[in-house]
């Protein structure tokens, strides 16, 4: 009998409530400022389950991260003018990503696109209008408050290629090879169990079908005052993975064609100098050994003989 893994219950039920906060803040009529206070005032504070485990908050250490500072907003000016103006503006205030996912994955009219960790359904509906009234986008989220909020931007757009799903990204409720496209949008970083998220992509991917997802990723080595800066100041990062390990895995699941390009040099922005008089910057003490990066990692499931 397998054991209950409780360390991943533990983490999955902090995100949870997280994202639950901010879904609540945006349904209230929150501003981008209030969804990153209602994120903030719900840290579990609890430090990551293991290295690579994933990221409950903005701790490492287990110290009192809810003391330390906001962390940055690094979801701005993700999306172009054009898609936020034709979109709800609470998808636009509940998107908390790290990247665009729709814009790079070289979507097409008729595929079948699936969101891991979807949330107000920005980038599902995004992807809806991309493949088109032939084509069908779905998201995937395990808290009830971003899909009814998902739900509901989806009636305001009039979207009716799109499907919202409850579960988790280690359980995709799919059956094998249902969809041509997997995206996800700084979600995978959060999970406890990465490994089976990417295998389980791999598995309701079509032959030839492609992965793209925009993640939180380390380059390197990165010393432990670096870490925990970057930690304190992006948060999400105890739970990212290193770039080999991230191919690794990928590659394990069975994909191939594997690609990472960096889109936001993280840890380049936190440790640059301050303008004068603004104080002064963060110690760069080993900062040429790794960084932490937003990056645009892509896979393809090889298609069978």
């Amino acid at each position: 009998m397998t054991e209950p893994d409780a360390t991943g219950d533990r983490l999955r039920e902090a995100v949870r409530a997280r994202y639950a906060a901010a879904a609540a803040a945006v349904a209230q009529g929150g501003s981008a400022a209030a969804v990153e206070a209602a994120l903030i005032n719900a840290e579990a504070c609890a430090p990551a389950p293991t290295p690579t485990g994933g990221c409950a908050c903005g701790c490492s250490d287990g110290g009192d991260c809810c003391s330390g500072p906001a962390p940055v907003d690094i979801s701005s000016d993700l999306y172009s003018a054009d898609e936020v103006g034709q979109l709800p503006g609470n998808a636009v205030r509940a998107s908390l990503g790290c990247g665009n996912p729709t814009a790079l994955a070289e979507l097409r009219p008729g595929e079948v696109v699936l969101d891991l960790g979807s949330g107000g359904g920005i980038d599902v509906l995004l992807s809806a209008r991309r493949v088109g009234p032939t084509g069908r986008a779905c998201g995937l989220d395990m808290t009830d408050e971003m899909l009814a909020l998902a739900e509901r931007n989806a009636a305001e757009q009039g979207a009716v290629n799109v499907r919202f799903l409850k579960g988790t990204i280690e359980e995709v409720p799919l059956a094998d090879r249902s969809v041509d496209v997997v995206i996800s949008n700084c979600v995978i970083n959060l999970s406890s169990d990465k490994a089976r998220v990417l295998h389980e992509a791999f598995r309701v991917l079509r032959p030839g079908g492609r992965l793209a997802v925009s993640d939180v990723v380390v380059q390197g080595e990165l010393p432990p005052e670096i870490r925990q800066d970057l930690q304190m100041w992006v948060g999400c990062v105890a739970g990212a993975l290193k770039e080999d390990e991230y191919r690794s895995l990928l590659a394990d699941a069975g994909f191939d064609g594997v690609e990472v390009e960096v889109t936001r040099d993280l840890t380049a922005e936190r440790l640059a100098p301050p303008a004068p008089g603004l104080g002064t910057a963060p110690t760069t003490a080993g900062r040429e050994n790794g960084r932490v990066v937003s990056a645009f990692v892509r896979a393809r499931k090889p298609v069978l003989p």
